[in-house]
């Protein structure tokens, strides 16, 4: 069973930087694109960023820029380098395993809070 696990959220001003990280339990790690989520409150969740399994990166137009996303397949991890925060940055930051299909995430993580205040 594989488990994907965000660590690094927390409350930050604007103008700050914070920086998520994700582990993914699995020997194939290196053969899957990840992805970063968001979900506001009242919100639909929404792309924030992608990277595949050979290192190309995508960004939502909100983020480019701003956020930085990286992976480690020696540790199985999925950073998210978030910096130049905006209050409307705020959301719920969920990290997402796609292990079969580009751009089809099959496991989800259960979410880490990322709170920038103005």
């Amino acid at each position: 069973q594989v488990q994907v696990v965000e660590f690094g959220g927390g409350s930050v001003q604007a103008g700050g930087f914070l920086r998520l990280s994700c582990k993914a339990s699995g020997r194939t790690f290196n053969s899957w694109n990840m992805g970063w989520f968001r979900q506001a409150p009242g919100k639909e969740r929404e792309f924030v960023a992608s990277i595949t399994w050979n290192g190309r990166t995508d960004y939502a137009e909100s983020v480019k820029g701003r956020f930085t996303i990286s992976r480690d397949n020696a540790k199985n991890t999925a950073n998210l380098q978030m910096n130049s925060l905006k209050p409307e940055d705020t959301a719920v930051y969920y990290c997402a395993a796609a292990r079969l299909k580009p751009g089809s995430y099959d496991y989800w993580g259960q979410g880490t809070q990322v709170t920038v205040s103005s």
